[in-house]
């Protein structure tokens, strides 16, 4: 079996690698299209499209793009794998992307080496990722990027005593190792901590657990979607306002379209994050603009939106400087060099040493603008590497 699946690996390489060999471009969008966790995909592949809706008139004569979707139904790494074998072997796809969790991202990255397929992240954001494969290049952020500065910013409030909730996967366990090293080097003392399921219906046991504890501030990390006001309401239930405890996070408790779900509670969160709708660039609100026209008014496009939208923009320009003729390498050499002026979310760039992004990031409080809860901005930390990275760097 394991000399067969080489061999289809061996010939996909030679189909994908063919500059010649056609002139349909194929992206392989592996997403969450079903299961609990799926909510916060929807978004995702509304900026796929989108993106390929407004920009196609731009491609070079006679290339075309396909979009081949599969659904992962979660951080289910043995379905993943499966997904991407098939792309791979049978669809020939020249790029893998979506790529939501970090656990299937692992799980796909020996394939994506074996045929050399470029993988593009619009979200999977556990730090180590890149170093999976040589073709993998992340389009979205690494929670460190986001938990780090909020650790940082959490002592500058005054806050000494701290408890991290995290969800028990690769970026909850980020998140805790990037919040407690700034908080802890700058003086600050974690009290407790606590990893919940991924999926959790009712979040008050572990809440209960941290007031028990009476830190000054909780940090959390979640993955977004339904988990958002799940954790909120717990939060409201179990009274922490009232105790005077302050809570921090990363952008995924209080993304922008789930804000509305949660309500007036979001008032006074902050956290850390690259983007907000309510990011007053001229990118974004031509991004905005652009989004609520197909979309709606009351469509609001979520990080991973966003990520998707500047990993589309960057695989556009590897199909326009090709003219749609490349192979894997060609194609991450591209990828990993790849910059912007023109993100919604401010100027991005890919480190070409380690195929991640480096990109501004915001601290963020939930404010009732215009009637309307939203992330705004009050702090730029500009040009942010991931940390981890940096002070884990490869010997």
């Amino acid at each position: 079996m394991t000399r067969h699946l080489a061999a289809l690996l061996a010939a996909a390489s030679i189909l994908t690698a063919s500059p010649g060999s056609a002139a349909t471009v194929k992206v392989g969008l592996i997403l969450t299209y079903s299961g609990p966790n799926a909510e916060p995909s929807e978004p995702m592949d509304k900026a796929v499209s989108l993106y390929v809706k407004t920009h196609e008139a731009g491609l070079p004569p006679g290339t075309k793009l396909e979009i081949v979707r599969r659904d992962d139904t979660g951080a289910n790494p043995e379905v993943a794998k499966r997904l991407a074998q098939e792309l791979v072997t049978r669809d020939h796809v020249n790029i893998l992307a979506g790529l939501f969790w970090s656990p299937n991202v692992l799980a796909i990255a020996p394939i994506a080496t074996e045929a050399k397929v470029p993988m593009v992240i619009m979200n999977a954001s556990g730090s180590a990722l890149t170093r999976a494969s040589p073709y993998i290049v992340r389009f979205s952020w690494t929670v460190w990027q986001n938990a780090y500065p909020l650790g940082k910013w959490a002592l500058e409030q005054g806050w000494r005593s701290g408890y991290t909730i995290v969800s028990d996967y690769i970026p909850g366990h980020d998140s805790e190792e990037g919040f407690t090293k700034a908080f802890t080097d700058g003086g600050g003392k974690i009290v407790g901590a606590v990893r919940t399921p991924v999926t959790v219906p009712d979040y008050t046991p572990y809440l209960q657990r941290a007031m028990d504890a009476k830190p000054q501030v909780i940090f959390n990390f979640n993955p977004g979607g339904k988990a958002a006001p799940a954790f909120m309401k717990a939060w409201r239930e179990v009274g922490f306002a009232a105790a005077g405890i302050k809570i921090v996070a990363t952008p995924d408790l209080v993304t922008d379209d789930e804000l509305p779900n949660i309500g007036d509670s979001a008032l006074g969160i902050v956290s850390a994050g690259p983007y907000s709708v309510a990011g007053d660039r001229p990118a974004n609100r031509a991004f905005l603009e652009t989004w609520h026209k197909a979309y709606g008014a009351s469509s609001i496009p979520n990080n991973p939106a966003v990520a998707a939208w500047d990993g589309m923009a960057a695989i556009f320009s590897v199909i326009k400087q090709t003219g749609g003729a490349f192979t894997g390498d060609a194609a991450i050499s591209i990828l990993s060099h790849w910059k912007s002026d023109d993100s919604p979310r401010g100027p991005i760039m890919i480190d070409p040493e380690t195929r991640d992004i480096v990109q501004n990031i915001y601290i963020r409080k939930v404010e009732k603008v215009h009637g309307q809860l939203e992330n705004v901005e009050f702090t730029t930390i500009p040009h942010v590497k991931d940390q981890w990275k940096e002070l884990h760097p490869v010997k």
